[in-house]
């Protein structure tokens, strides 16, 4: 068995794709996904399965959550080490308000590069492998530079999660 941990895209957003922490713990057990552990409402599963292709266990959930729930839910599938190596990776570390931005792929780098022609203030990011590292000190809901943001200019799928959350995903896998 294998841990892994799958953050979900855009759900129990303004009442949006509602989804109880308890029900989709029940949609992983009925995958076969065996010690799953739901972290807050924004869905962060982590769970054990057999090796598996992680495009394998995207596409697994998505259809179980589009035929459970009747709509769309993206989401991406880490390890461990995909989180360990991103927190290593965190060029703000100083900072507790910053986000991760994982991506479904690394993307091209003319649009890394069109994406450097975008200037906010008290916004940084810098793009590594398939995160984006993001600080914004005046707060995420009232940054230009968000989620959808870096999903149109590197033309790739995306979710954040917090410094806090990504830490404790972490650890839920010890």
């Amino acid at each position: 068995m294998k841990t892994y941990i799958s953050i979900l895209r855009g759900i129990n957003v303004s009442g949006q794709k509602m989804i109880k922490m308890a029900d989709l713990k029940v949609l992983y057990e009925e995958l076969g996904f065996k010690k799953v552990q739901t972290y807050i409402q924004s869905g962060n599963v982590v769970f054990e399965y057999q090796e598996t292709e992680g495009n394998t266990l995207e596409k697994m959930i998505f259809d179980k959550i589009l035929s459970h729930y009747g709509f769309e839910v993206p989401n991406l599938i880490l390890t461990p080490k995909d989180i360990e190596e991103a927190l290593k990776n965190n060029p703000f570390q100083q900072y507790e308000k910053m986000y991760f931005t994982f991506l479904n792929e690394i993307p091209k780098s003319e649009n890394i590069e069109k994406l450097s022609g975008f200037n906010f203030v008290d916004e940084h990011y810098e793009v590594i492998g398939k995160v984006v590292y993001f600080y914004c000190p005046n707060g995420y809901g009232n940054a230009k530079m968000n989620n959808n943001f870096f999903e149109n200019k590197l033309k790739v799928k995306a979710t954040t999660r917090n410094l806090n959350t990504v830490k404790k995903l972490l650890e839920m896998t010890n």
